[in-house]
């Protein structure tokens, strides 16, 4: 049986909601596009500078309802880097980064051109992250057929509570894709479904606010303290 209590939607997750979040994506994404330029040049110059000269790839993920979408976001790994190496998963100092990219995934920038992503409606700021459809796979077939019942996010509650799951993968003694498959994957879908339950503009909101707040202090314990509720981690 799963472990994960079984999903009861709050007044949260009603039609009023989803309108008004969908509106604020469109309105925000805009004005990230437009405050954020100043960042985006240096980052395209030094992009187009190092590694191997490219600033964005496209990639297959599982959206909203398990339909495939290209997510946008900024080159950080070799080209080839899916057929070399453990694949989708990634590890501490994977040699597969490279050094800009190194930078950019810890800060968090390589994201950014998922704005776009929002601004069309493939994503949401918030939501559970979209993972390739191998990773994907690693969900058990309940949990596949509820993590996407909304739509995907720029940042979600997983991405919080597992922002060192790099670390999390390096540092277990059972092999990369079976860490992924038997300690992460069950923990980050049930702190979707967590989300699901939850979901409304606070918690949005917070969800928001901790994903800057853990840029600046990685090792902070307050998503517990401003979700009580949350499935804690026990490794």
């Amino acid at each position: 049986m799963p472990w994960w209590p079984p999903l009861r939607r709050r007044s949260g997750g009603g039609s009023m909601y989803k309108f008004i979040k969908r509106f604020f994506d469109i309105i925000f994404s805009l004005i990230a596009f437009i405050i954020l330029l100043p960042v985006f040049i240096p980052i395209v110059i030094l992009l187009l500078l190092t590694g191997e000269h490219e600033v964005l790839f496209k990639q297959q993920r599982v959206g909203y309802k398990n339909k495939m979408f290209g997510i946008f976001k900024f080159a950080t790994m070799l080209k080839n880097s899916p057929n070399m190496g453990l694949g989708d998963v990634t590890v501490r100092k994977d040699p597969r980064i490279t050094p800009v990219g190194k930078f950019l995934r810890q800060s968090k920038l390589n994201e950014l051109p998922q704005l776009l992503n929002i601004l069309i409606g493939d994503m949401s700021f918030v939501g559970p992250r979209p993972l390739m459809k191998t990773g994907f796979d690693r969900y058990s077939d309940d949990m596949q057929a509820r993590v996407y019942d909304v739509h995907p996010g720029l940042t979600g509650i997983g991405s919080i509570v597992f922002r060192d799951e790099e670390l999390i993968i390096t540092q277990n003694q059972l092999p990369p894709h079976e860490c992924y498959k038997q300690i992460i994957s069950p923990h980050k879908g049930a702190l979707e479904i967590w989300y699901q339950q939850h979901q409304n503009f606070y918690t949005d909101f917070m969800i928001l606010f901790l994903t800057a707040w853990y840029v600046i202090f990685p090792n902070s314990t307050l998503v517990y303290k401003i979700f009580p509720s949350l499935p804690k981690r026990n490794f």
